[in-house]
């Protein structure tokens, strides 16, 4: 028996393939398997190249069928076009799989911490948050691309650095803070003189990607200069993902919580690793919503495709080994503080410094 998984990403997807004992024995990397992106021809092509060369590394057969495998793909949100990717595959690349599971990437998240359910706030170059209960009910918010959704994510994050340097220097709505370090790092980035030279990057020459990689400086200017603007940049960064989780609040199951009243969340993407930054305004805004329950953020040790491969060793009652303990650190904790009525009236939290900041 064999069980594949596939952590399907908007820049980069990786496919594993697990033995009967749960141990990885094939492992390949590939580009984005985003449907969007790429079209369902595209992504069933990636996977399947991964496929073969996972089974290379495993020293399989390229025509031994994985006995099932998860995809979890960014985009894969529906169940028509999940069905479709299936299809395809089938048809067009048979020797990949006898069983297949297609849905979103946060499942997968969350599938890799817990048989039972959780919530992930996936914070890359986009961001998606989703809420799995224990009955199998999920619940998303989010994850609507860069021209509805994406608060939170590296593209949002830089795409608020340019329009404040743009609506400073136009007066429209001058910033508080110095702008001109930004702007700095903003003409470095995609190698620029004028704000004119930037529309080409905006519109006719643009890529989602590539205009998210401004993020990364803005982090390293945040943390090594302390720069104003670069620092509240992702303060709003933190508010606007802690507002995903209060925005799902009410569709938490008790069963979820269990007695402690505590909901894990598993935080995925490169933004979390700019957490001290985060931190701040996260907390504000947990605090502001009076949000009740105890969290903890978990920081995935393993690729998300391993808990792709559990979800498809789960749906077809396929017994997989595994230890979700060895999956994640817990490096955040918050605790609600409730008055006599059990309202929250101020958040508590606490940091593992050994897991805390950009490492």
């Amino acid at each position: 028996m064999y069980i594949g998984g596939v952590e399907g990403g908007a820049t980069q997807s990786t496919l594993v393939i697990c033995d009967a004992s749960g141990k990885i024995i094939g492992r390949a990397m590939g580009p984005s398997t985003n449907h969007w992106a790429v079209g369902i021809p595209g992504v069933a092509e990636r996977i399947a190249a991964m496929a073969r060369a996972a089974k290379v590394e495993a020293k399989l057969p390229e025509d031994q069928l994985l006995t099932a495998i998860g995809l979890c793909l960014s985009g894969a949100e529906t169940e028509e076009m999940n069905r479709e990717l299936e299809q395809y595959l089938r048809v067009h690349y048979p020797s990949v799989a006898e069983q297949y599971v297609v849905c979103s990437d946060t499942i997968g998240s969350i599938q890799a911490v817990s048989r039972l359910g959780g919530m992930v706030i996936i914070a890359g170059t986009g961001s998606n948050t989703l809420l799995r209960n224990p009955d199998g009910s999920t619940h998303g918010c989010g994850g609507w691309g860069h021209m509805i959704g994406d608060e939170g994510g590296a593209w949002w994050i830089s795409r608020n650095a340019v329009k404040t340097v743009f609506d400073d220097r136009d007066n429209l709505r001058p910033s508080k803070m110095p702008v001109d370090r930004v702007w700095k790092l903003i003409q470095q980035h995609f190698g620029v003189r004028t704000m004119h030279d930037l529309l080409e990057h905006c519109y006719g020459g643009f890529c989602k990607t590539a205009y998210a990689g401004l993020c990364a400086k803005l982090a390293r200017c945040a943390f090594e200069e302390a720069d104003p603007l670069c620092r509240a940049l992702f303060n709003e960064a933190g508010r606007t993902l802690a507002r995903s989780v209060c925005a799902l609040q009410p569709k938490i199951s008790p069963e979820l919580l269990g007695h402690t009243d505590e909901l894990a969340i598993v935080c995925v993407g490169s933004v979390w690793l700019s957490w001290e930054l985060l931190c701040e305004g996260f907390v504000h805004e947990l605090n502001t919503r009076c949000f009740p329950y105890n969290l903890r953020l978990l920081r995935l040790k393993t690729t998300m495709a391993l808990g792709a491969a559990y979800l498809a060793a789960d749906t077809y009652n396929l017994v997989l080994p595994r230890d979700y303990t060895d999956n994640y650190d817990v490096f955040y904790t918050y605790r609600a503080v409730t008055n006599g009525n059990g309202t929250n009236v101020e958040g508590a939290f606490s940091i593992d410094h050994a897991t805390n900041g950009r490492n």
